[in-house]
């Protein structure tokens, strides 16, 4: 079951809140990992960050933040902060965040330079946002366990191991596109993904979009994207937060064990290297992006989403009567909903409602 409502414009048909009934199959969405007790939540009051830079610039903003205690969470919680040289005793074991095979792999002019790392965070989203003014822009923070996460409707959970989580900044001028963010970011993540399995040789893994926010392999949600935003002295500050199961195979499934079921000799997935690939692939699309709008980008979303051509049931209460009409989407609407057109050529914007 798929819930949407539909809203107007001069071109679009008047309707009420409703339900969407989707024709195509899709499994129900399920959480990317644990949910976590509030009193676990609330017995975290401190925090480690690591500061690192990909250049000498970056490395000065690394020591400057340090030196001035700069980064602060909510909720009190204490903040140590350390340089990369500082670090090691932050590592415990191989699984944790590889800060140098990362900064190796970014060949990016803006995103992705500036890294902050923690072995275990609240939420990244949180630092970013919290932090916006004192980082420079497209900054990212990455953890490799966060027990805050968050989503689109403040839902809250844990994520474990294996997911790769991380949230970046940036900034816009135009509030009309804003919305339209998380489609460019969606699109660099499955992109990235397909661009470092070409580089290490591997079998091709199909991540799709699910409209407006999610990602799905073989019908089960491995990712999803959180974009929030602030506005301030005439530009949008966007925090842009991204999850994708990894190496986790709970509670759904993960890239590596797709990849294993492929081929079990295949060479697994890095975090790193997909974080690397993704920036390199969202600077490209977002220059786009900016330059030439979303239409420069359609076509290629368009092949990588789930809704073409999707036949839904559009239910309507009038006068206490529940009334049913077919529609077919279309594509997306300038402001960034789904486009679809009835049976009687009547076109329909529908929206998300909640998680569904």
């Amino acid at each position: 079951m798929e819930a949407v409502r539909l809203t107007t414009s001069s071109n679009f048909h008047l309707l009420n809140i409703l339900v969407v009934r989707c024709f195509t199959s899709l499994k129900p969405l399920r959480r990317l990992s644990f949910p976590v007790s509030a009193s676990a939540m609330e017995s975290d009051a401190s925090c480690n960050l690591v500061l690192c830079g990909k250049s000498s610039v970056e490395t000065e903003i690394a020591k400057c933040l340090k030196n001035k205690n700069s980064l602060k969470l909510p909720d009190n919680t204490k903040v140590s902060l350390f340089l990369e040289s500082e670090a090691k005793h932050l590592v415990k074991d191989d699984d944790s965040f590889n800060l140098l095979l990362f900064m190796n792999s970014i060949i990016t002019h803006r995103f992705g330079r500036f890294l902050i790392w923690s072995p275990r965070l609240s939420s990244t989203h949180d630092v970013v946002s919290h932090n916006f003014s004192e980082l420079p822009v497209g900054s990212v923070c990455v953890t490799d366990i966060q027990f805050k996460g968050r989503g689109r409707t403040k839902n809250v959970w844990e994520s474990p191991k294996g997911c790769l989580m991380y949230s970046f900044t940036l900034e816009m001028e135009d509030g009309r596109v804003v919305p339209l963010i998380q489609y460019v970011v969606s699109l660099a993540v499955t992109e990235a993904v397909k661009d470092v399995c070409d580089k290490k040789g591997l079998l091709y893994i199909d991540v799709k979009i699910k409209w407006p926010n999610d990602l799905y392999l073989n019908g089960l949600k491995v990712g999803g994207i959180l974009c929030t935003s602030t506005y301030r002295s005439k530009k949008f500050h966007v925090s842009v937060g991204v999850g994708l199961n990894v190496d986790n195979e709970q509670p759904t499934t993960c890239l590596n064990a797709v990849l294993k079921g492929m081929s079990p000799e295949s060479t697994l997935l890095k975090r790193e290297e997909i974080l690397g690939a993704f920036f390199h692939k969202f600077e490209k699309f977002f220059d786009l992006f900016m330059d030439q709008g979303f239409k420069s980008l359609e076509e290629l979303y368009y092949r990588t989403w789930l809704h073409s051509e999707q036949r839904v049931i559009v239910e309507e209460k009038v006068q206490d009567q529940v009334v049913q009409n077919v529609v077919t989407i279309q594509g997306l609407t300038s402001s960034g909903y789904l486009l679809a057109i009835g049976d009687d050529n009547q076109m329909y914007e529908l929206h998300p409602d909640g998680n569904r």
